[in-house]
């Protein structure tokens, strides 16, 4: 049977080996010498600040004696949540994952735990420590999978939002996932997962799904809008003030994203309809400034759409005040200038029309599209936006391309190509590379060059994706 090493037994053979005394180490270590003799002698548990002052002493690396301090002072003792919780946010601090993940293993068979750790990962995630917190939440859901909790739901609901990234096929899955809980969260709680999963399925075009979550969003939020204005209790004001947006929000967004679905499957009509409800907010009851704010953004968006599903069903007369609108409020900061330019490649390259001198009037905002900022923790931003830089890409390489103009076309073509790719985006980037094979022979020696190269790069990554699976299988 293999020997399991010690702290206090490292720390023993270091002192005799540097001839130090414990006065001596104590000083070095800003530690009494009462405090260290007990450690080595064992009388007394070492903390993790006190393990932090002795690993630095002997001059090693921060959390080089972590693995050893679990075996020592977690597993081999019952698990005592005083000492375990500053391991555990030193841990996050350092990024050992997978001493997190260890002492997660070894404390989570007894449950009387779980609320102490589902408090630790609310922490960690609100320090923006989102592996940590992740690692967490899975050992609280895993232990309480059989247990019909709320806390189970939350930590299914941190679980999708830390998980959704770049990847649109992990996200289905987490997507799909987390759906089956939404309904055991709390009824305010239930809103905001909605629209989170509801952005998500915008993301992956999956049109049925989002209806349908809007239609449910819709319909909750007009349930508990009702309850708030009928009580107008100070409990119930507490309990709403845990959502992101003012409640009457979820009423007319799920409008928005239902006129979404409906446009992505041509019907406009219908789309129109969904657009005239969210613009008509005489009803909201709230005249706060916050409130103000989101009915200014809905009539703005209403206003947009209306010209963008006119526009799109063939009504190109309203292409020049659309153009105008959108250049009164063009800002390059403005997440959904993409969207409003991406609309005018859909009806250019739908019927056939010349907007060479609309594109070279936002030449200098396309331009900046490339140089995207930091990533948002908003859902809609953070998967919805992504997805349509990829689509405008395409579209603006469909139409220079079909307009002989091979430099430029190319140039989107490759952005788009490589934006689905990272996105995992198998639609646009099968799109991408049927474009590029029907003009291959305008293809310049560079482009040529670069398109080859990042193919190999894309084969090679899948290699590897594989490979890793199969390890694991």
């Amino acid at each position: 049977m293999k020997h399991t090493p010690t702290i206090r037994a490292e720390l023993d053979r270091y002192l005799q080996q540097e001839g130090l005394s414990l006065t001596q180490f104590g000083h070095i270590a800003d530690m009494n010498r009462g405090a260290v003799s007990a450690i080595v002698t064992g009388n007394k548990p070492l903390s993790v600040n006190q393990l932090d002052r002795i690993t630095e002493a002997m001059g090693l690396p921060e959390g080089h004696f972590y693995d050893l301090f679990i075996e020592n002072y977690i597993i081999d003792h019952p698990p005592n949540m005083r000492r375990i919780e500053p391991f555990l946010f030193r841990c996050a601090e350092l990024d050992k994952l997978d001493a997190i993940r260890r002492v997660v293993g070894a404390i989570m068979d007894n449950l009387l735990y779980s609320p102490k750790l589902f408090e630790i990962a609310e922490e960690l995630l609100s320090q923006g420590r989102n592996a940590a917190a992740l690692l967490l939440y899975e050992g609280v859901a895993e232990a309480e999978k059989y247990q019909h909790s709320e806390r189970l739901a939350v930590c299914q609901y941190r679980i999708f939002t830390i998980q959704i990234g770049d990847d649109q096929s992990r996200n289905l899955r987490a997507a799909t996932v987390f759906e089956v809980f939404v309904e055991r969260l709390d009824e305010i709680d239930q809103l905001d997962a909605l629209k989170d999963l509801a952005n998500v399925y915008r993301s992956l075009r999956k049109w049925d799904r989002l209806d349908e979550t809007a239609r449910k969003m819709k319909e909750k939020a007009e349930a508990q809008y009702s309850m708030k204005h009928q009580q107008m209790s100070r409990q119930y004001d507490e309990s709403s003030e845990k959502l992101s947006r003012p409640m009457f929000v979820y009423i007319t967004y799920a409008d928005l994203l239902c006129a979404g679905a409906c446009e992505a499957q041509g019907d406009y009509e219908q789309a129109l309809q969904y657009t005239y409800a969210y613009a008509n907010l005489d009803w909201v009851k709230e005249t706060d400034e916050n409130t103000q704010h989101w009915i200014g953004l809905f009539q703005h968006w209403a206003e947009v759409n209306t010209y963008v599903f006119k526009l799109l069903s063939g009504d190109t007369s309203v292409l020049t005040d659309y153009v105008e609108y959108i250049a009164a409020s063009t800002n390059k900061d403005d997440k959904e200038m993409v969207t409003k330019l991406l609309n005018i490649m859909f009806a250019a390259n739908r019927y056939q029309l010349d907007v060479n001198d609309i594109l070279k009037r936002f030449e200098t905002l396309i331009d900046s599209f490339s140089q995207q900022g930091q990533p948002s923790p908003d859902m809609y931003t953070k998967q919805v936006i992504p997805e349509q830089y990829a689509r405008f890409g395409y579209e603006l390489a469909y139409y220079y391309l079909h307009h002989d103009m091979f430099s430029d076309g190319f140039k989107h073509l490759m952005y788009a190509m490589v934006k689905s790719h990272i996105i995992n985006n198998e639609t646009y980037f099968i799109n991408c590379i049927g474009l590029l094979e029907r003009f291959r022979a305008h293809l310049s020696p560079e482009t040529k060059k670069e398109y080859s190269k990042f193919i190999e790069k894309v084969w090679l990554d899948n290699v590897e994706k594989i490979s890793s699976s199969d390890h694991r299988g």
